[in-house]
């Protein structure tokens, strides 16, 4: 992201040379802080807003801070904010799954209005599938990535399946780190009635992913470039920028304009050329401009 923002700060100058930065990127953990404290004018976070964040600004300023989507995660890649996919073993005949039925598998409070799913026959399932119990692997549930999936599927529940496996960031026997999401995919290939949440970067054979719906209605999609941008896959990943905007005043000019930078081809090319994130697609960089008007 450091790298992205200083090649964002020297294409805008060429069309406002007037307008100074003061470049300070220390990381998503203290952009909002920066930004209620008086520190920043504009927070750009490297992942989604955090719930503890937002209400850190609410009790010092009073109000929610005001957020643009500026960029889409990746299909796979590290760091850049890859997206959640859903996975079964090969042999699971389970043909795609909706928000509502993911968190009737991992979560406990039925906030989506399900009871808890957790045998195979509950989502169709027969034969020898039937009466088997689902067994579910994510990430440790207390970290960033599972923070997401919290907010996106439980819709902010903290109570998660209690037969979840919490994986963490291991080592080889050579030393070589072994990922989390890599220890989960292996756990699913050793046990066809499991269920994980990863990322294709580290699908193996006896896996596979699963298409994911918002509704039951469908239409269920795969994590593709095309989906992600077109945010119609379910488990996209957004980046945002945030600014401290009291109820009912303006944007400051020079915010605005930089923002309406980041927003506009020249912006979103740089953003290609110069990070592993994917571009906003047509119809959210539309509606983001048209906010900034």
């Amino acid at each position: 992201m450091g790298g992205l923002v200083k090649a964002w700060i020297a294409e805008f100058r060429r069309h406002q040379p007037d307008v100074t930065f003061d470049y300070r990127m220390y990381g998503t953990a203290s952009a909002i802080g920066a930004l209620y404290t008086g520190a920043g004018d504009i927070a750009i976070l490297g992942e989604e807003i955090s719930p503890a964040a937002k209400r850190a600004f609410e009790r010092a300023r009073g109000y929610p801070p005001t957020g643009f989507e500026i960029a889409t995660g990746s299909v796979d890649a590290n760091f850049y904010d890859y997206a959640h996919m859903i996975f079964v073993h090969k042999d699971n005949p389970l043909r795609g799954l909706s928000l509502g039925q993911l968190e009737a598998i991992f979560g406990v409070d039925g906030r989506r209005g399900r009871e808890p799913v957790r045998t195979w026959s509950q989502l169709g399932l027969t034969g020898d599938w039937a009466d088997k119990a689902i067994q579910p692997y994510g990430w440790k549930t207390d970290v960033d990535f599972a923070l997401f999936f919290r907010e996106r599927v439980l819709e902010g529940s903290h109570r998660w399946n209690p037969a979840i496996v919490e994986l963490v960031h291991g080592k080889h026997a050579d030393g070589r780190q072994y990922d989390h999401g890599q220890r989960i995919i292996d756990a699913l290939a050793r046990n066809r009635h499991g269920i994980a949440i990863s990322n294709v970067r580290y699908a193996v054979p006896d896996v596979r992913a699963l298409p994911l719906a918002w509704d039951d209605d469908g239409p269920y999609v795969h994590a593709t470039p095309a989906t992600l941008i077109a945010q119609s896959y379910p488990l996209t990943r957004v980046i945002p920028a945030y600014v401290d905007l009291p109820p009912g005043a303006p944007l400051e000019p020079a915010q605005r304009e930089f923002l309406r930078f980041l927003l506009s081809r020249e912006g979103q090319r740089a953003l290609v050329e110069h990070s592993g994130y994917l571009p906003l697609g047509p119809a959210v960089r539309a509606r983001e401009l048209a906010r900034l008007r």
